[in-house]
């Protein structure tokens, strides 16, 4: 007898939750930081500590749960993250010291990473093609709007209910996605797993650095993921700071921008390949980030900075869909390990860039961050394609009759 399946419902459902759990472990508590310190008779700087710590923990729980998931199927990493996050919460709602505190959120970003690995693990399990690119268009959206949402949630739930009562909003959320996982049906069936031993299943991690242009696709969505985290480190300061606006304008701003990933994501979708998607998001970005740029240098009107901004996060939102299509799809059988790579390369670029902004003048450093990454990241697809596939992509746009495959989803040249 044939074992039952999710339904495709409950997978979009359990999989755009557990890729924003990461987001929502980092950036949640961040409006309640001040108040940690009084909480802990602490500096800011040892405050800040617990939000490089989770950081650090989602990159490399990312690198972690990823062969292993290939390794032992994707249930079981899941399931044993989840345990791992209600304990580290439970530990940080219970920590007598900044220090023990800065420990447990590193193993809550560690745990946290589970969700946003494997989920895209399960996506290439269950779908191909265009069906992969819808389900990761989700997963897209997903992953650029609850970096910038979090934040607007925890700042509601600063006041009321304080630091703790938003840890035990994430501890809430940790138990909702056990009991989904308890009821998901494993997506790897055991003849599809790496049969290695346990001391040779990150022998993979070789296996896809050696994949040229799968090391491109990640690459550009690193540079891409800078421009999201350049916006948002920068956006505090420039909207309430330098044009002057209230906290409550600035969220509001954070939620159209929010918006418009959102839509870059889910619209990328409707290209007919992830590549033309890529291409013309990547030329997207670089006209608009030279944009940004020279309307922050010529101290440009708050309108024009966010039009233009909109644009550019818009193109983000795009590229992010794509380039995860394109990148799980060369190493498909090395699925977990791809995505571990995909999504801890694209947080370390964020935790590098975000700091960058504040060199010297915050509107300038921001705009030459934004070209910076925009040329970088056109400059890795247009290596990954090759120069001549480039240059057909970009003719799609006016020609669609024309379909220039990828090299294994859909056929090599």
């Amino acid at each position: 007898m044939k074992e039952k399946q999710n339904s495709k419902v409950f997978l979009l459902i359990l999989l755009g939750m557990l890729t924003a759990f990461g987001p929502f472990v980092t950036d949640m508590y961040l409006p309640s930081l001040p108040s940690m310190g009084t909480y802990f008779s602490t500096t800011s700087s040892m405050v800040q500590l617990g939000l490089t710590a989770s950081m650090a923990g989602l990159a490399v729980g990312q690198i972690f749960f990823g062969p292993l998931s290939d390794r032992y199927g994707r249930r079981r990493p899941l399931l044993t993250a989840l345990w791992l996050f209600i304990f580290s919460t439970i530990l940080c709602l219970y920590a007598t010291s900044i220090e023990w505190f800065v420990l447990f959120r590193l193993i809550q970003g560690i745990a946290g990473a589970g969700g946003i690995v494997i989920s895209r693990s399960i996506a290439t399990d269950k779908y191909t093609g265009r069906e992969l690119a819808k389900m990761l268009a989700l997963i897209g959206a997903v992953n650029g709007i609850a970096p910038v949402i979090s934040p607007i949630i925890g700042g509601a739930l600063t006041d009321p209910i304080g630091w703790k009562g938003i840890f035990c909003v994430l501890l809430g959320l940790g138990f909702l996605l056990l009991l989904g996982s308890l009821r998901f049906r494993e997506s790897l069936p055991p003849e599809h797993r790496l049969a290695t031993r346990w001391s040779d299943t990150f022998h993979s991690f070789r296996t896809t650095l050696s994949d040229r242009q799968f090391v491109y696709y990640v690459l550009q969505m690193a540079f891409a993921q800078g421009v999201l985290f350049a916006y948002i480190a920068s956006s505090p300061f420039i909207v309430q700071q330098y044009y002057g606006f209230s906290a409550m304008a600035f969220s509001l701003c954070f939620a159209v921008n929010a918006i418009a990933i959102g839509m870059g994501a889910v619209l990328s979708a409707k290209f007919r390949h992830p590549s033309d998607c890529t291409v013309t998001s990547c030329a997207g970005m670089v006209v608009m980030a030279i944009a940004e740029c020279i309307a922050l240098m010529a101290d440009c009107n708050f309108y024009i900075y966010e039009g233009l901004l909109l644009a550019l996060l818009f193109c983000v939102g795009l590229t992010f869909t794509s380039t995860t299509t394109l990148a799980m799809e060369c190493q498909r059988e090395n699925s977990g390990t791809a995505s571990a790579w995909l999504g801890s390369i694209c947080f370390a670029a964020g935790g590098i860039v975000s700091p960058l902004v504040g060199i010297n003048d915050i509107l300038s450093s921001t705009g030459i961050i934004f070209v910076l990454c925009a040329l970088a990241s056109a400059c890795c697809i247009f290596i990954a394609l090759g120069k001549r596939r480039t240059g057909l992509y970009l003719n799609l746009i006016y020609h669609k009759n024309q379909s220039v495959p990828n090299r294994k989803s859909f056929g090599a040249e």
